[in-house]
């Protein structure tokens, strides 16, 4: 299977552009769309968002993973952010997905993320079913992050605290927020399917918290063991468990089969090549509707997941061949009932070109055998051979090529 990610941003709550990923399946519509929230402080690119989205890929989910405002790539002022903040971005990170493809049917959270979710499923209603990695069942549960700086914010106001490393400035309003947060109300209400997926030996949220959180919530609800994983799944076998589960619960809560196209927002005229980050060098491509994969063999370092960079220039040739041959053999009436065309890539020596220019060093060389099965005579066969020669593709590669780079 595997999935293609497209960049995109969205304004947040407070207006500030937030940076996201959208991930979807390839080859098939998506059946549904997922909204995934990451854990305080961290963003979209951890190991458990990224797997997670991958998984649900896999399972035909297409997911919006995006990192709150302040955070990673989003713009905005993490001092000037709380949960209410928080939950006011997923829902802005709904209505986009619902102005731009569809309503989410299913919200996903790791951590505080999944408190949020939790909080902010009331308002998106299209929604389905939730799950939380990870999650408190206490929003304020973070302040124990704090390291006991609570006095120090409140009295001054603002204090800068060390969260895994990482230097954020904190105000007083933060924790007036996050103190009068409570769940109950959300999980009695919640009215959707629940996942509680927990590490039992988390030391960051004890699975204490999963349990009040699935005691709270009504039925249909499941509990997940995530056994001896760590709070932020930063090992990649405790990732993928937790997202190939995640991905098969969904899909008894989710459409069937597709409903729509594949994302118009990918232009037609474009071809979009981006990492899957499954392997090492496996590529998720996508040119308008279609969508394929690229790979190299294992002796390689890859998968052997796709044909190869130039298996798809060969491919991209003998489909202009053929294509060209038979447009030909239509127009003028020849009796050409199949051509097939096998082609084979290599490096030679210039010197066994008597025909090149080049005459050092090694140069590309393309053997193309054109198949034609008919009623055909020599010269009819003569005619559509030359008329190979002249495919589009063919033209290019023979023609001097201008390709300007630049970042996005």
């Amino acid at each position: 299977m595997g999935r293609t990610s497209t960049a995109v941003n969205f304004p947040g709550s407070s207006g500030a552009a937030l940076a996201a990923q959208l991930d979807l399946p390839l080859e098939r519509a998506p059946r549904a769309y997922a909204l995934l929230a990451h854990c305080f402080t961290c963003s979209k690119d951890t190991k458990a968002t990224a797997f997670i989205a991958g998984a649900l890929a896999d399972a035909g989910i297409a997911t919006l993973r995006f990192d709150f405002t302040g955070l990673g790539g989003s713009d905005g002022e993490f001092a000037n952010t709380d949960f209410s903040s928080n939950v006011s971005d997923l829902v802005a990170a709904a209505r986009w997905l619902e102005q731009h493809h569809r309503a989410p049917a299913l919200l996903v959270g790791h951590s505080l993320g999944g408190a949020a979710v939790l909080a902010a499923a009331a308002q998106i209603p299209s929604a389905t079913a939730v799950a939380t990695i990870n999650a408190p069942s206490d929003p304020a549960h973070v302040l124990a992050q704090f390291a006991g700086r609570e006095a120090e914010i409140e009295a001054r106001g603002e204090a800068e605290v060390d969260l895994g490393g990482r230097h954020f400035r904190v105000k007083r309003e933060f924790l007036e927020d996050i103190t009068g947060q409570k769940l109950a109300g959300a999980l009695t209400g919640l009215g959707r399917a629940l996942l509680v997926m927990h590490t039992p030996r988390d030391t960051v949220v004890s699975i204490d918290h999963a349990s009040a959180l699935f005691l709270g919530a009504k039925h249909p609800k499941s509990f997940v063991s995530l056994d001896d994983a760590d709070h932020l799944l930063t090992r990649r076998e405790d990732a993928r468990y937790a997202a190939t589960v995640l991905a098969a619960w969904a899909s008894r809560y989710l459409p069937v089969g597709p409903t729509e196209t594949p994302s118009a927002e990918i232009m037609r005229d474009s071809v979009v090549v981006t990492e899957t980050r499954e392997g090492k060098l496996q590529q998720a491509i996508v040119a308008g509707p279609h969508r394929l994969l690229a790979d190299e063999p294992i002796a390689l370092g890859g998968l052997d997941s796709g044909p190869t960079p130039y298996d798809l220039l060969l491919a991209a040739l003998g489909a202009c061949t053929a294509m060209t041959v038979r447009m030909y053999a239509d127009l003028k009436h020849l009796p050409l009932e199949r051509v097939s065309v096998t082609l084979r890539h290599d490096k030679v020596h210039a010197t066994d070109c008597a025909e090149c220019e080049t005459k050092e060093g090694r140069i590309d060389k393309i053997e193309r055998i054109v198949a034609l099965e008919g009623d055909l005579d020599d010269a009819a066969k003569a005619k559509l051979l030359e008329i190979a020669n002249k495919c589009p593709v063919h033209r290019t590669l023979r023609s001097e090529v201008w390709v300007p780079t630049r970042l996005s």
